[in-house]
């Protein structure tokens, strides 16, 4: 497994090593030993998967102290755009985002410590997008940020998104007070 850093600190790149011949592949996608030598938590206490169709944004979601969640993401079919916003006043990279294609075929995993809000836009119908949390969902605790906040100048790609009730009416990152 290689481990990346990314421009903000705890957010990190994973690419597994996978073994690959004439039958198909294997990799591991979690070994608790193995990610926390790459300083990735091991305490996952929820496993989540969604499918989307082809132009679904699903977020910026986040939770709130005390139910902040790491998440750990990969596709398992298609791809999407993953996109990561530290919402951690203390850091250089405050309000800030960063993005990256992530792929069933490429196996690429992204670690999102708590303190980020989270979403992705399904790039292929029939999507599958798996993500290991590091707490429980807590409905009280979450929060939207709007998708296409100018303030934040994420690049989603063209075309008009589908997106839930929630996602549609999430508040501005101007007026989200950040816990973190």
């Amino acid at each position: 497994m290689l481990v990346r850093e990314t421009p903000f600190e705890g957010l990190l790149l994973i690419e597994p090593r996978v073994y690959a011949d004439q039958r198909g592949y294997f990799f591991e996608s979690w070994n608790r030993e193995a990610f926390a030598r790459a300083g990735i938590p091991h305490e996952y206490v929820q496993d989540n998967q969604s499918g989307s169709a082809g132009g679904v944004i699903r977020g910026l979601h986040v939770q709130l102290p005390p139910h902040a969640q790491g998440k750990l993401v990969r596709v398992v079919r298609g791809s999407v755009l993953d996109v990561a916003i530290d919402l951690r006043t203390g850091q250089p990279g405050f309000g800030r985002h960063f993005s990256i294609t992530l792929s069933a075929s490429d196996h690429r995993m992204l670690y999102i410590p708590p303190g980020f809000a989270h979403g992705f836009r399904a790039l292929e119908n029939d999507t599958v997008f798996v993500y290991k949390c590091t707490a429980a969902y807590e409905a009280r605790a979450e929060r939207a940020i709007r998708w296409d906040d100018p303030d934040l100048g994420i690049d989603w790609g063209s075309g008009l998104p589908l997106l839930s009730e929630k996602d549609r009416l999430a508040m501005w990152f101007r007026d989200f007070q950040s816990p973190f």
